[in-house]
């Protein structure tokens, strides 16, 4: 990876370049002051060239479901911690990334956010993605049960005016007393609403859904089961034109089959590739917390400690892109569309990254043979090893 650090002027040429339309086999892409100046196939435009030999270059992944990394958790909230934290994706080539939070009591999640809100102001992170507390105890997964409650009005008040403006996203459980309630201050507010860790069934899922819940986070799990005769929450969030779907591509979560049929049936338009990734990623096996509940990493795979809970992953996003690939039949054209345009269109950037198109960010990753990232480039500028 390069180790240049500084915004470059400069026509990345001799690539395989991934646009929402396909794959420019011998393209090019002109950056300069930090956006795309134009894309193309042929004559480069004049100025300084970097031929990057035949490897992929696909827009810089936007990660929309993301709670740490680097050994560092966005619940701590410190400055130097969190960048840490964003420092880990980068060099994996998240451009755009929401930090996420895991469940924890109503004040200690209105300091963190307050806290975040400031990183966002920044530039660091692109916005707050609040997992709970409003979630069902019975699907849980690694959010303390003890912490988990419905949601009241004052509540999320509370948590969306501590970020003004930066929380973005909120996952919570429709069945829950309030929550639909909650969904349409959320919609009402500009925040996605997204439905998750819930033992909903499909009657109780689709007042959500038509009260503006957008999101299935992370579908199938943390959920309860499809069943042929009640399709329950996977069933009403995939069936559903005005839903976006989360799928964590790390091959634990989900089996490949599992991936193509959900990406099959939602289409690019309603699939997005995220990571859920916890302080583990990019550092490896140990013992993890993860809002205050012990999590062992074992190969790679968090689970709690003596309960066997998967809790959350050690994914990247090069990984997920990869492995929606090389294992779930995805074509490089829709793995981009779920890792990099969808996400950004579902968080309202499609007019700042997502793509390769002139006039967006200069957001991009250089792949190589076996789409692992040879380069970084965010807003123009190569990130450093």
């Amino acid at each position: 990876m390069s180790t240049w650090g500084g915004p470059v002027d400069v026509t990345l040429t001799g690539g395989r370049v991934v646009t929402p339309d396909g794959v420019l086999e011998s393209g090019w892409v002109a950056v300069r002051d930090g956006r795309i100046l134009a894309v193309g196939e042929g004559a480069p435009p004049d100025g300084p060239t970097t031929d990057v030999g035949g490897s992929l270059v696909v827009p810089g992944f936007v990660d929309i479901h993301c709670h740490g990394g680097g050994g560092e958790a966005f619940t701590n909230a410190d400055p130097d911690r969190v960048r840490k934290a964003a420092s880990a994706h980068r060099r994996h080539g998240t451009t755009t990334l929401l930090a996420s939070l895991v469940s924890r009591p109503v004040p200690e999640m209105v300091e963190q956010i307050a806290k975040l809100a400031e990183l966002v102001q920044e530039g660091l992170i692109s916005g707050l993605h609040l997992e709970g507390p409003f979630l069902s105890a019975a699907r849980c997964g690694a959010h303390d049960p003890a912490i988990l409650r419905p949601p009241d009005r004052d509540s999320v008040t509370k948590l969306l005016a501590a970020g003004g403006g930066a929380v973005r996203m909120i996952t919570l459980a429709p069945e829950l007393e309030g929550a639909v309630d909650a969904v349409r201050l959320l919609v009402d507010n500009g925040v996605l609403a997204a439905v998750g860790h819930t033992d909903g069934t499909e009657a109780q899922i689709r007042p959500a859904i038509e009260a503006g819940s957008t999101v299935a986070t992370h579908l199938f799990n943390g959920m309860r089961p499809l069943h042929h005769r009640e399709p329950g929450p996977i069933g009403a969030l995939l069936d559903d034109e005005r839903v976006t779907v989360e799928l964590i591509c790390d091959l634990v979560h989900l089996h490949p089959t599992t991936v193509h049929l959900a990406a099959k049936h939602a289409g690019a338009g309603r699939t997005v590739l995220i990571t859920d990734a916890i302080a583990a990623a990019g550092v490896g096996d140990g013992v993890y917390d993860v809002g205050g509940l012990e999590v062992r990493v074992v190969d790679g795979v968090p689970t709690l400690a003596g309960g066997g809970s998967l809790a959350g992953s050690t994914l990247t996003m090069d990984a997920a892109f990869r492995n929606a690939v090389t294992a779930c039949g995805l074509s490089i054209v829709e793995a981009s569309h779920a890792a990099s345009t969808r996400p950004a269109a579902l968080l309202g950037l499609s007019d700042r990254t997502g793509e390769l198109r002139a006039g967006l960010a200069a957001d991009l990753v250089v792949l190589d043979a076996e789409l692992r990232p040879r380069d970084v480039m965010s807003k123009g500028a190569w990130v450093k090893d």
